[in-house]
């Protein structure tokens, strides 16, 4: 995929992330698409690593949003945990 692709995936993975981890997050939506891109490439990796499975399909596939989704939840609750650690 291409890397505006990726933008795109991060951004949306790292919303839905945030609405299903409601509550109080220092970041924006950089950071939200920072996240968001990050757990994406954390969930593919994931998934092979775990699972054997190439979950890194297309853009339109939906193991590739579940591995951005999931991705990104674990990244925001790793992120929720530093920034409350450093207040």
């Amino acid at each position: 995929m291409g890397i505006l692709a990726w933008i795109l995936i991060g951004l949306f993975a790292g919303i839905i992330a945030k609405l299903l981890m409601p509550g109080k997050d220092p970041g924006g939506i950089i950071v939200t698409t920072l996240i968001g891109i990050a757990g994406g490439l954390l969930g593919g990796w994931l998934g092979k690593v775990i699972f054997g499975v190439d979950s890194i399909d297309g853009f339109f596939e939906i193991s590739t949003w579940i591995a951005a989704i999931v991705g990104s939840i674990i990244l925001l609750g790793v992120f929720r945990l530093f920034s409350r650690a450093t207040r």
